[in-house]
């Protein structure tokens, strides 16, 4: 009788991995935002995760990587291998015919998720100016908004529905400017602003300076 190997399936161990992963990252998360970046050591976040130090560094190579993956997961709200741009919120913006209430749409799923990760956010911000190495991880975050929001300007521009004349890189950098944590970090953590204001003054702005 031949004996007839069977494949080999891998799904269980890929989802242990991720299961560790996610473990990393919400302990780091946690760390993170009651101790700080520096005070914040790998040792500590693999003994709270319960998995190895060794593990930790060959899945993360740095405590910036790891901050960086928490960013990712916080803004997300989850750790699906799905972008932000290809979630269905997203697409139902995409979608909408009307840009007022595109900007609308794209701007309260942003101050959700400013929310979210507007601690880390800031940790990452202000932590380079004291530990060099975060300085790739805020440049990265930076261009990967500032990407995000040509991305916008473009798909608004495209509608033909914005003020006769304006031009992309203006559409792009007032988007840019006042969707930056900078805002949500003065005017709902400094000033006491609640999400719902914060989203309907942000919006209110934004139509005022692009739309007719």
């Amino acid at each position: 009788m031949v004996e007839v190997k069977r494949p080999y399936d891998a799904s269980g161990r890929q989802r242990q991995a991720r299961v560790r992963r996610r473990a990393v990252v919400v302990a780091a998360k946690e760390l993170f935002e009651r101790n700080g970046f520096r005070a914040t050591t790998l040792a500590a976040v693999a003994d709270r995760a319960a998995v190895s130090v060794k593990g930790l560094y060959k899945s993360f190579g740095s405590k910036a990587a790891l901050a960086k993956a928490v960013f990712d997961f916080v803004i997300a709200g989850d750790d699906e291998p799905v972008s932000v741009a290809d979630r269905p919120e997203q697409q139902a913006m995409l979608d909408e015919p009307d840009v007022r209430r595109k900007i609308t749409m794209f701007i309260h799923g942003l101050a959700r998720r400013q929310q979210r990760s507007a601690a880390v956010q800031i940790l990452i911000r202000d932590g380079r100016h004291v530990d060099d190495s975060l300085v790739p991880v805020w440049q990265q975050l930076s261009d990967e908004g500032l990407t995000g929001m040509t991305m916008l300007g473009s798909h608004l521009v495209a509608t033909g529905q914005l003020r006769a004349g304006i031009e992309l890189d203006e559409v792009r950098d007032v988007l840019w400017n006042y969707l930056s944590i900078d805002t949500y970090e003065r005017l709902v953590l400094a000033r006491g602003w609640t999400l719902d204001r914060y989203s309907d003054w942000l919006t209110r702005t934004i139509i005022a300076a692009i739309c007719p």
